[in-house]
């Protein structure tokens, strides 16, 4: 009887796991959100690095689920808002770059750090506003404690393919 108990309580922990496991993912299902292909590295460089139980994403510049650049100045030809959404896309390229970085979403613990750049004007100063397009999705996606990181929002005269947003992201993993 003993037995029949701890396989059943096995069984109930594998079950509870299996749940736990596709949560991410069912989140960004919810949201109505499908992660793209994790895009090729413009350059001669890793788009991501795993050291210890860290995972290091090389900057994601703003481009559409089609793989198409965001593109232009935030505070000359485009807004705030374009800004955020923008930031937005990038949020959801560090998640696709850290799911072909990691394989299971569920094994980030914690989003460390966001670095931001933006495209903008020389006399804009809204950058936080932009980015938080990004950090508002960690946020849904991700959940509270374990979205709650640390950044920095800096304004750039130009970013590669003339991104909008580009934005680098550290992440504390399971090993």
């Amino acid at each position: 009887m003993f037995g029949g108990t701890c396989s059943a309580i096995r069984t109930v922990n594998l079950i509870g796991n299996f749940q736990k496991m596709a949560a991410i993912e069912q989140t960004l299902e919810q949201l109505g959100i499908e992660l793209p292909s994790a895009p090729r590295p413009l350059g001669n460089f890793a788009p991501y690095l795993v050291d210890g139980d860290y995972l290091y994403i090389s900057g994601q510049i703003s481009v559409d689920l089609s793989g198409k650049p965001i593109t232009g100045k935030i505070g000359k030809e485009n807004s705030i808002e374009h800004g955020y959404e923008a930031a937005r896309f990038c949020a959801i390229n560090l998640l696709a770059r850290a799911k072909a970085a990691i394989g299971d979403l569920d094994r980030i613990e914690r989003l460390i750090k966001l670095g931001a750049f933006v495209n903008a004007e020389a006399s804009f100063s809204q950058h936080p506003k932009v980015v938080n397009g990004a950090s508002d999705l960690m946020t849904e996606v991700l959940g509270g404690k374990k979205a709650n990181h640390v950044r920095f929002a800096v304004g750039s005269n130009s970013l590669p393919s003339d991104a909008s947003v580009e934005i680098e992201a550290v992440f504390r993993v399971s090993v």
